[in-house]
């Protein structure tokens, strides 16, 4: 009886099954190939009636398993370079190149480490925000005050509760269109806060606070500050962000500081897929002057309805630049322009 009870007892372990409700990680490896192309057709008084591919990305991404993800992306740009047979043409570049380590078997959803040619922490999420980098960078990449992405090494947590995220990390600090110049690191990080992720109209918002300590060579700073706040609701997003910087040259020379805001909102209308996108950006480069750079931009766009992994979307815009304070003087550059936008 003994013997049998001891069998009996045996073969009930070996059948043990998962706890109801629990799923396996997938480890399956994968591959997946997809595309994002913008595309202009553009005017103005100051430059070429044209038609241009201004991005052209080949994304490669997949999984290893459940705990290691790659993202390759090449990119397209115009050769400038004087002496080269291939001045003038376009050519690729490498955009993204990183290896992540996710980190959802110990801490919550969606953190992860990063290694290689990524994105930098501002840029990349504003733009799940701000849909219309296809019409034109955002305000300070557009001023040349940080790069989309980077070399280094970046580690991003999200906070329990939907209350927000943190990403930060140390990179080269020339942005991934440079070599790096010196041994000098930056460091960049952003925080960002969701006060009410819970539901509501204020669910919407969002508060974000971003740094960048890093140097032009030893004791020559570069530094960018920006404060930032975002709301998304059904009927369109906006945000506000207002930036600072310190720059020197060198480590004997006088330190620029520079400030600058840009307001935007990108409206619904009433008929399905219709929106504007209406932005200001002000530019004071170096406060102790006179120069400031001001930029209008007005669209309106056409999101194509009813695309499976697919997204496309059409604008008519307006985009001025005046400049005031600089010697010689600076004309007013505006352009006008047919864009195009497509992701799959």
């Amino acid at each position: 009886m003994a013997a049998a009870v001891a069998g009996a007892a045996s073969g009930a372990l070996a059948q043990v099954t998962p706890a109801e409700g629990y799923t396996p990680p997938d480890d399956t490896p994968s591959f997946k190939v997809g595309s994002t192309i913008f595309a202009d057709y553009t005017r103005g008084d100051l430059v070429n009636d044209s038609f241009n591919v201004a991005r052209a990305y080949i994304n490669v991404t997949g999984n290893l398993n459940h705990l290691i993800a790659y993202r390759i992306t090449p990119d397209v740009t115009r050769e400038s370079g004087t002496g080269s047979s291939l001045n003038g043409s376009l050519t690729y570049r490498l955009k993204y190149a990183y290896g992540q380590l996710n980190l959802d078997d110990w801490t919550t959803k969606g953190s992860w480490v990063r290694f290689g040619i990524q994105q930098t922490p501002y840029l990349d999420y504003t733009e799940g925000i701000y849909r219309y980098r296809w019409q034109g960078t955002l305000f300070p990449e557009r001023e040349g005050y940080i790069s989309s992405s980077d070399a280094g090494l970046s580690g991003h947590w999200n906070f329990p509760g939907g209350y927000g995220d943190v990403h930060g990390g140390f990179y080269n600090g020339e942005g991934y269109s440079r070599a790096e110049a010196n041994d000098e690191k930056g460091f960049m990080i952003r925080g960002t806060l969701r006060p009410f992720p819970l539901g509501g109209v204020w669910k919407g918002l969002r508060l974000t606070g971003f740094a960048v300590d890093d140097h032009v060579q030893s004791d020559a700073k570069r530094q960018r500050f920006i404060a930032q706040a975002t709301f998304e609701h059904a009927r369109g997003n906006a945000g506000v962000d207002i930036l600072s910087t310190k720059d020197q040259a060198t480590s004997v020379a006088a330190t620029v500081e520079g400030h600058g805001w840009s307001v935007w909102a990108a409206p619904k209308l009433f008929k399905p897929g219709w929106e504007l996108l209406l932005r200001h950006d002000d530019t004071k480069p170096n406060k102790s002057t006179d120069q400031r750079r001001k930029r209008d931009i007005v669209g309106i766009a056409y999101w194509v309805q009813n695309l499976q992994k697919v997204t496309a979307a059409l604008m008519l815009d307006y985009d001025s630049l005046r400049q005031s304070g600089f010697t010689p003087v600076r004309p007013r550059d505006t352009r006008y322009g047919l864009k195009m936008f497509l992701n799959f």
